[in-house]
């Protein structure tokens, strides 16, 4: 698994699949998951509590985790994607 981000990397979109009756995250979601726990640094989160904005510690850029797929339980499989700070400062209030 690659531990951190990459300069060229602007998203990360999971996936989630159906195995042996049971959902399981792809490659993808898991590699989200370990960056949100043990590479990216939290900074805030928006008014709903769901969507997250981080810091790479890395290379400075900002980072929002969001879950699109709000029909589906647990608002479905993670996407994490770049921001710019303009964007952090409309959607969290983050300056």
């Amino acid at each position: 698994m690659m531990n951190s981000l990459t300069p060229d990397e602007i998203e990360l979109r999971g996936s989630w699949i159906a195995e042996s009756g049971r959902v399981i995250k792809d490659d993808v979601a898991k590699r989200i998951e370990w960056l949100v726990e043990h590479s990216l640094r939290r900074l805030t989160t928006d008014s709903s509590g769901w969507d997250t904005l981080y810091r790479d510690p890395g290379d400075g850029r900002l980072w929002e985790l969001i879950y699109p797929l709000s029909e589906m339980h647990g608002g479905g499989p993670p996407l994490l994607r770049n921001v710019s700070p303009e964007v952090a400062r409309s959607r969290y209030g983050w300056r």
